[in-house]
């Protein structure tokens, strides 16, 4: 209400906007709202009205901006304390467990105070990092301000009690009131379909809140198909919350903003003797020693050996580089095929949950990507509606953006199966962890010269031939069920003519 009426005020009047009248105007819009504590998907922060005494204040808290993050690590502050903010400006970076995140301001004012300094590590979620202030004549006011100390601050002294009268008699018995009836439950909101597009400025930016455009970028909802229920139009994480989720191929997420590179990993500490150094975690170090212990102690691994044989793929593979600009790669080869066993057997395509298994339609594969910090897994999404050529640019986006640290959540959060390729580093066979709460993981090795039988005179051939493993939970994929999708990867990786189909 606040924000709209400014807009509007500066639309009509532009020179009366920046007067004291609209100063006066807003004022008074403000003291008409009360004091609240909005608590937005994710995203926490608090407006008090008043405390002790200090003036109109939003403190915000460390935000979750990934599904898995318990703490982060606040690495810089994009704004000084002075600074003048608007709602989506770029406030610090955060290292999630994850990778490097861009927090947005979730509000309009000036920065007062950082409470949290850049370079702080593991910061618990709902911390207070910083306090925001609408009018800038407020932040002197926070110079000393500690959130410890507003929280504590006195309640009005209570009234000296009066001296006691003498006891009335007591009253004869009442009989007891019946107990009120229990309160009825208010109707869920009906959901929102996706609708006319949402407003944008200048016909490329959309107008989202940073918590509708977390939300979006995590359910992989287009922000264009959507009509904001906010002021102008603007698309509030409510809005994103009641949308209806089409059953069909991801859309394509609004192309995000750059997130800043990683921060260099924390320094080692060299023993005194010097015998041994000590590496100080990283969130990512954490978070993949949490996942992948909780994977190999609650999910009951099996895994299926088979060779294939890749002859006839180099044979197309050459082929096809010989004209193309990119060069396609076994990789590309491997998620295709991989997609289109995973149509052909979806049970492998699935994920154990509670209460029942969720079968996806489309193959979003995962493919696990080293970088210096630890491994990610970016995700080429639906797959098999994609050609090689396609799928060959998207790999190349995404490693290029997981080695700078600049890969948004919704890049590497979610997928239904992975693939982890260490054949390119001379391994042969391994085999791999699964990653929750997919079912099933391939562990790819390194093409080899091999004897194989043949239908010749000598009775046997030279044969470039590839060792992979299919780890499956067996809660969902039952040994048939493995070695079936196996049969028809093999089918599709030996005679790759069937993936044009």
């Amino acid at each position: 209400m606040l924000r709209r009426a400014t807009r509007i005020l500066a639309r009509t009047t532009p020179q009366v906007a920046r007067g004291p009248s609209a100063r006066a105007l807003t004022g008074a819009l403000r003291r008409t709202q009360p004091a609240t504590a909005r608590v937005l998907p994710r995203i926490v922060f608090t407006h008090v009205r008043q405390m002790s005494n200090l003036p109109e204040h939003w403190r915000i808290d460390m935000p979750a901006l990934s599904p898995t993050m318990e703490a982060g690590t606040i690495v810089t502050w994009s704004a000084a304390e002075g600074d003048e903010l608007g709602e989506g400006d770029l406030l610090a970076q955060i290292e999630t467990d994850k990778a490097t995140m861009d927090f947005e301001a979730p509000e309009v004012g000036y920065l007062a105070k950082i409470l949290i300094p850049g370079g702080t590590p593991d910061v618990k979620l709902g911390t207070p990092v910083c306090v925001i202030v609408p009018n800038k004549e407020d932040i002197a006011a926070f110079a000393d301000y500690k959130p410890e100390a507003a929280a504590a601050a006195p309640a009005p002294a209570a009234p000296a009690p009066e001296p006691a009268a003498p006891p009335p008699p007591a009253p004869a018995p009442v009989a007891a009131a019946p107990p009120p009836p229990a309160p009825v439950a208010a109707a869920p909101p009906p959901p929102v379909a996706a609708a006319p597009p949402a407003p944008s400025v200048g016909g490329s930016r959309i107008l989202a809140s940073p918590m509708a455009r977390a939300l979006a970028a995590r359910k992989g909802i287009d922000l264009t198909q959507l009509q904001g229920s906010g002021p102008d139009g603007v698309i509030r994480a409510a809005d994103i919350e009641n949308v209806v989720p089409a059953a069909a191929a991801p859309v394509a997420a609004v192309a995000p903003t750059p997130a800043a590179p990683a921060p260099a990993a924390p320094a080692p500490v060299a023993s005194a003797d010097g015998a041994y150094v000590e590496i100080p975690l990283t969130g990512m170090r954490k978070a993949i020693a949490k996942r992948l212990t909780q994977s190999k102690q609650e999910v009951p691994h099996y895994y299926l050996t088979v060779d294939i044989a890749l002859d006839e793929l180099m044979a197309i593979r050459g082929e096809l580089n010989k004209s193309a600009p990119s060069k396609l790669s076994v990789t590309d080869f491997l998620v295709k095929a991989c997609s289109n066993a995973l149509l052909d057997v979806p049970q492998v395509n699935s994920q154990w949950g509670e209460t029942a298994i969720r079968q996806y339609a489309n193959a979003d594969i995962s493919v696990a990507v080293a970088t210096d910090t630890g491994l990610i897994t970016p995700i080429v999404f639906g797959a098999n509606t994609k050609g090689l050529k396609q799928i060959n640019n998207d790999m190349a986006d995404l490693k290029e953006k997981a080695s700078a640290g600049k890969l948004q959540p919704h890049e590497f959060q979610g997928g239904t199966f992975t693939i982890s390729n260490l054949g390119m580093m001379g391994v042969q066979e391994f085999t791999a962890v699964i990653n929750p709460p997919q079912s099933a993981i391939l562990a790819v090795g390194a093409p080899q010269k091999k004897l194989v039988p043949a239908d010749n005179e000598k009775g046997f051939e030279v044969s470039t031939v590839m060792n992979v493993t299919l780890s499956c939970d067996h809660r969902v994929v039952d040994g048939a069920v493995g070695a079936k999708w196996l049969q028809a990867l093999k089918g599709y990786l030996e005679k790759p003519i069937n993936l044009l189909l």
